[in-house]
C-alpha cells in the first residue's frame, strides 16, 4: 500500500507531517504512515488537473467509458484486502462493505453506459430559417460541456461509495472533469488502495496525466487550499453542516465564486398516520432496524417519528422498545463521531420534555466507540417550542413526536427544515385526507416515500438524493444516480457554426447516434 500523495501518475516523496489510521473498534493504530500534503503539492495537483482538462474534455465517450470500467475492474482486482482495510478503519462489517464495493463498481459502469448512450449532453438544435418573417432565425445549437477540474472530499460514512472512486468522482470523470480527491483522514488506507486502482486504470486506458490525483491531510489546510485554488471549478462534499458551510463560505469569497455541492445533514422525518398505527403497530416497530443499522450512520436514517395520539400508539411504543432493547451496539466510524453522538443524545435527554422509550441493553464491552441505540419521546407542543429538537443526532437515535390531533401534526411538519427524505405510512384511503401534509413533505424533501423506510438508496436514473437547505447546499441537484453528472457541466450554445466545426453531438449528421431535440422534435 502506497502512503504518499499521488499527483497524476506519480507518487511524490513524503515530506510532510505523518499520521496513521486508527481502528475505532480497538483504539489501535493501523499499519501505514500517511504523509500530509503540502500547499505546494495541492497547487501542483490542481495545475496538473487543469492541464489534463484541455485534453480530457475532448476524449470521446467510448474511451471515457472504457476508463470508468477499467477503474471498476481494478477495484475488484484488489480483492479482500480492500474490504478488510475498510472494515478496520471504519468499524463497518465486511458484509456491508461487500455491498458498498458492488455499489461503487456498479455506479462506475452505470456512468460508462450513460456516456455511450449519449443523450445526457441534452443536445438541442434549432436550424436556421432564413425566410422567417419578420426576422430570419439563425442556426443555434446547445449542449452541456464540462466545468473543469473538480475537488472531491471523501465521506466518513461510505469509505467506498462516497469516497475516492465513489459517485462524485464517477460523475465528474464521466462529465469530462479531472478530479483531485481530498482523502478522508479516517480511512486513508482504503483511499490509497482505491487511488492506486484509478492510477492503473488511467495508465491502461491512456488518459492524460492529471486526470486524477489524491492528497492526504489529517487537518483542514489542504482542503481549504484546494477550494481556494483558481483552477478549481467545482467542489463536492458529504459531511456535517459546519464543514459544508465552511467550504461554501470559502468558495463565495474567491475572486471567482464556484459551486460547492454539499450534502450536510438530515433528520428524515417519518410520519405514522392513525390508520397505519392502529392496524400494524408491531410491523411499524420494525423501524428499529433502519434507525440503528450500521450504528445509524446513514444520511437517510429516520431521526424523527411523527404520529397522533390514539389507538395503537401504546402497542407501537411497547413493540419498538422491545426491538431497541435487543439490538446490539455497533462501532461508530471514528472516536470523534461517537463522542459527538453521545454529547448530542445527552443534550436531548437533559431536557425535561424528552422521555426515554427504550435504550439498548446489549452493549459490546469488548470494543470501543460503541453507538448504543436509543429512542426518545416528546409531545408535539414541546417539540415546537425549541429548535434544538430539530438538530440531527448522527447515530442510532430517533425521537418520537406525539401530536394530539391532525392540526398539531401539520404544525410539526410545517416547522421542519430541508431534508433528504420524508416518509409517510398510511393504510387504506386515509392518505387522501392529508394532502396538506404530503404537499409539505414534497416541499421540504428531495425524496418522498410511502409505506417504506428511507434507508437504502437506489442508484439509478430516477433517484433524487438531495434536498432543500440544510440537507444540501443546492436542492436542484442529486448526488446519487446518473443525473448527478449535471453538477459538473454547464450549457454552451453554438451559433452559426459550420457542420465540420461543430462538436459531434451537435452535427446535423448525428455521428454519435444520440437522442436530440431537433427542431422541437426528439429524434436520432
Amino acid at each position: 500500500m502506497e502512503t504518499r500523495n499521488l499527483i497524476g501518475n506519480s507518487y511524490r516523496p513524503g515530506n510532510g507531517n505523518k499520521f496513521k489510521a486508527v481502528d475505532p473498534a480497538h483504539g489501535v493504530d493501523l499499519p501505514g504512515e500517511f504523509y500530509a500534503a503540502s500547499v505546494a503539492e495541492a497547487n501542483n495537483a490542481m495545475d496538473l488537473a487543469d492541464k489534463a482538462f484541455t485534453a480530457y474534455r475532448n476524449i470521446g465517450p467510448k474511451k471515457k467509458a472504457a476508463f470508468l470500467r477499467s477503474i471498476a475492474d481494478e477495484i475488484i482486482a484488489i480483492g479482500d484486502a480492500l474490504l478488510e482495510r475498510a472494515s478496520a478503519e471504519s468499524g463497518l462489517p465486511v458484509p456491508r462493505l461487500q455491498g458498498e464495493r458492488a455499489r461503487t463498481t456498479n455506479q462506475l459502469k452505470m456512468f460508462a453506459d450513460l456516456l455511450e448512450e449519449g443523450s445526457w449532453v441534452e443536445a438541442i438544435i434549432d436550424t436556421a430559417i432564413p425566410d422567417r418573417q419578420p426576422l430570419p432565425r439563425l442556426d443555434i445549437r446547445k449542449m452541456m460541456v464540462p466545468l473543469g477540474p473538480a475537488v472531491v472530499f471523501g465521506a466518513s460514512n461510505f469509505p467506498l461509495a462516497f469516497s475516492v472512486a465513489g459517485g462524485d468522482t464517477a460523475a465528474a470523470l464521466a462529465a469530462g472533469c479531472p478530479v483531485v480527491v481530498k482523502a478522508h483522514p479516517a480511512h486513508p488506507g482504503t483511499s490509497a488502495l482505491v487511488a492506486e486502482a484509478i492510477r492503473k486504470a488511467a495508465e491502461a486506458t491512456a488518459m492524460p496525466e492529471g486526470v486524477f490525483s489524491i492528497l492526504y491531510d489529517d487537518g483542514y489546510a489542504i482542503g481549504e487550499t484546494l477550494v481556494k485554488h483558481p483552477k478549481t471549478k467545482i467542489v463536492t462534499f458529504t459531511g456535517s453542516l459546519k464543514g459544508g458551510m465552511a467550504l461554501v463560505k470559502i468558495s463565495r469569497e474567491r475572486d471567482e465564486p464556484i459551486p460547492v455541492f454539499a450534502e450536510m445533514g438530515s433528520i428524515n422525518p417519518l410520519i405514522l398516520l392513525p390508520g397505519a398505527l392502529k392496524n400494524r403497530p408491531a410491523e411499524l416497530a420494525k423501524l428499529a432496524g433502519p434507525i440503528t443499522n450500521n450504528a445509524g450512520q446513514f444520511c437517510t436514517q429516520p431521526g424523527l417519528l411523527i404520529t397522533i395520539n390514539g389507538e395503537g400508539l401504546a402497542e407501537f411504543k411497547t413493540a419498538l422498545a422491545g426491538e431497541i432493547k435487543e439490538i446490539m451496539s455497533s462501532t461508530m466510524l471514528t472516536p470523534g463521531i461517537c463522542a459527538n453522538f453521545n454529547k448530542l443524545a445527552g443534550n436531548m435527554l437533559a431536557e425535561d420534555a424528552v422521555k426515554i422509550i427504550a435504550k439498548s441493553e446489549k452493549v459490546d464491552t469488548t470494543k470501543n466507540n460503541q453507538g448504543v441505540p436509543l429512542v426518545t419521546e416528546i409531545s408535539a407542543a414541546e417539540f415546537l417550542l425549541d429548535e434544538k429538537f430539530k438538530e440531527e443526532v448522527f447515530g442510532p437515535y430517533s425521537m418520537l413526536i406525539v401530536a394530539e390531533n391532525r392540526g398539531e401534526l401539520e404544525q410539526v411538519v410545517n416547522s421542519l427544515h430541508g431534508q433528504l427524505t420524508a416518509s409517510i405510512y398510511a393504510d387504506g384511503d386515509e392518505l387522501a385526507g392529508y394532502k396538506n401534509v404530503t404537499d409539505k413533505l414534497a416541499d421540504i424533501a428531495g425524496r418522498v416515500i410511502l409505506n417504506g423506510p428511507p434507508t437504502g438508496v437506489e442508484v439509478g436514473n430516477a433517484i433524487q438524493h438531495g434536498g432543500p437547505f440544510p440537507a444540501t447546499s443546492d436542492s436542484r441537484f442529486t448526488s446519487v444516480g446518473t443525473s448527478s453528472i449535471k453538477r459538473f457541466v454547464r450549457p454552451v450554445c453554438w451559433q452559426n457554426w459550420s457542420e465540420d466545426l461543430l462538436p459531434d453531438e451537435l452535427k446535423t449528421s448525428n455521428p454519435l447516434n444520440i437522442w436530440r431535440l431537433f427542431n422541437n422534435e426528439w429524434k436520432k
